[in-house]
């Protein structure tokens, strides 16, 4: 069995793979990234069959004032029409401490529309390819491999993994 450093570790390296991919397609997002309170990268795999489907995932949420890191989960659930299976990431962009605490702290749902475009009135076109899900939240979302053809209605939910806790540090980092 791993280490608890090692399985951090391992995210660590995921996320950094992710964002590499995400800069080569769209350049742009370094410099937003770079700029914004925080970051959140997942790493998920999904499936959906008939007019259900349901993700999951892992990823790390980094505040690039403070340097903190949470490890997180991500759980999606359909309801819709498709057929396919999918692996994805889900990159989250955070405009203040603010939006990134209660990311993290207190989870975070998602459903419904987002807006299909973003301009955060600072970076100009550095959020360019990213959607607003959020006040002061934009996501980029890219698929890794698998085809899925679909049309949902989703309910995700984001939340600390409690699995990398570590007990030293009162189970915060």
């Amino acid at each position: 069995a791993a280490s608890l450093e090692e399985k951090k570790q391992e995210v660590r390296q995921k996320t950094a793979d992710t964002l590499k991919r995400l800069y080569e397609k769209q350049p742009s997002a370094e410099k937003a990234i770079a700029n914004a309170a925080g970051y959140a990268v997942f790493f998920n795999t999904g499936y959906k069959l008939g007019i259900f489907g349901s993700s999951h995932g892992r990823g790390m949420a980094v505040n690039n004032t403070t340097g903190e890191e949470a490890f997180m989960r991500m759980k999606e659930f359909q309801a819709g029409l498709g057929l396919g299976v999918k692996e994805y990431s889900v990159i989250f962009v955070f405009g203040n401490d603010e939006v990134w605490e209660d990311f993290v702290n207190a989870g975070w749902e998602f459903g419904g529309n987002a807006t299909a475009s973003a301009d955060d009135g600072v970076n100009g076109d550095s959020l360019q390819g990213s959607l607003v899900v959020a006040p002061g939240i934009w996501m980029y979302q890219m698929t890794t491999k698998g085809l899925a053809l679909e049309l949902a209605v989703r309910g995700t939910n984001y939340y600390r993994d409690h699995d990398f806790d570590d007990p030293a540090d009162g189970g915060k980092k």
